[in-house]
């Protein structure tokens, strides 16, 4: 039997946690993940992995890595560490990085993008191979830097949910790693030797939004170690009275709705 590293652990309890709290994942589920070659998606499959050996709702796994035809891509280490764990899976070809670069001058953001390309095509093959739910390796970080980078760069509260139907109603986009921490994520990948495939895409531009707003948690976060899970925290606990949203609470209403006090 073989035996679960301290952060292997932490990683299982948080990641089950996530999928029983958000009903992720049921009997029968056809599972795509997405395998782009970074840590979170390794990750990501390894503990499903796991997780699938001794779940009582049996789900099928598939991994699926898309070549967008990046200078210097290599997955042959990756597709021999799936061969070696008899993990099914796909790599497929689509230049994707020419569009990008064709398209976003040089020096600003590719990530957007590269983002949407990346996701039609993972959408496409889902559904045209029958997978049900489509699994992306989104952690709690994640989650908590795109809600800040929403209030303070575009005006609006929203983040990543864990558990999301896509806008045509065809896709349930799953994100079992809402719960766990990159900094535990980044040493599972050391311990595993993960067969890592740099982006040499958005991972070469300097001053992205989403560094700066990691370096802020990351600051406020050395004063108070609560902070990232409050924000969290805040994802789940929303107050629309609170706040200042007229699609969720009816201001025009409120003198009705008021209690005179006639003596």
């Amino acid at each position: 039997m073989r035996k679960e590293s301290v952060i292997e652990k932490k990683l299982l309890h948080y990641t089950g946690k996530a999928i029983a709290d958000y009903k992720m994942i049921q009997h029968g589920d056809r599972v795509l993940v997405g395998l782009s070659g970074g840590k979170d998606s390794f990750t990501l499959l390894r503990i499903l992995c796991l997780l699938q050996q001794r779940a009582h709702p049996h789900f099928e796994i598939f991994a699926f890595t898309l070549d967008q035809s990046q200078p210097g891509w290599d997955d042959q280490a990756l597709r021999a560490w799936l061969e070696a764990r008899r993990i099914a899976y796909q790599v497929l070809t689509e230049d994707t990085y020419s569009i990008v670069k064709s398209k976003i001058p040089e020096g600003q953001t590719y990530c957007s993008l590269c983002s949407r390309l990346r996701r039609g095509i993972i959408y496409h093959y889902a559904e045209e191979h029958g997978f049900n739910k489509i699994a992306l390796g989104h952690h709690r970080d994640d989650l908590i830097r795109t809600l800040l980078m929403s209030i303070l760069y575009n005006g609006e509260i929203r983040s990543m949910p864990p558990k999301l139907l896509s806008d045509n109603k065809r896709h349930i986009l799953i994100r079992p790693l809402a719960y766990c921490q990159e900094k535990d994520i980044v040493a599972y990948a050391q311990e595993q030797a993960f067969p890592i495939i740099p982006c040499t895409l958005c991972g070469s531009q300097e001053n992205l939004v989403r560094q700066r707003v990691k370096v802020l948690i990351d600051g406020l976060a050395k004063e108070n170690p609560k902070i990232p899970s409050n924000i969290l925290h805040a994802l789940s606990s929303v107050k629309p009275s609170q706040l200042m949203d007229k699609k969720l609470w009816d201001f025009a209403l409120l003198e009705a709705q008021q209690v005179v006090n006639i003596e």
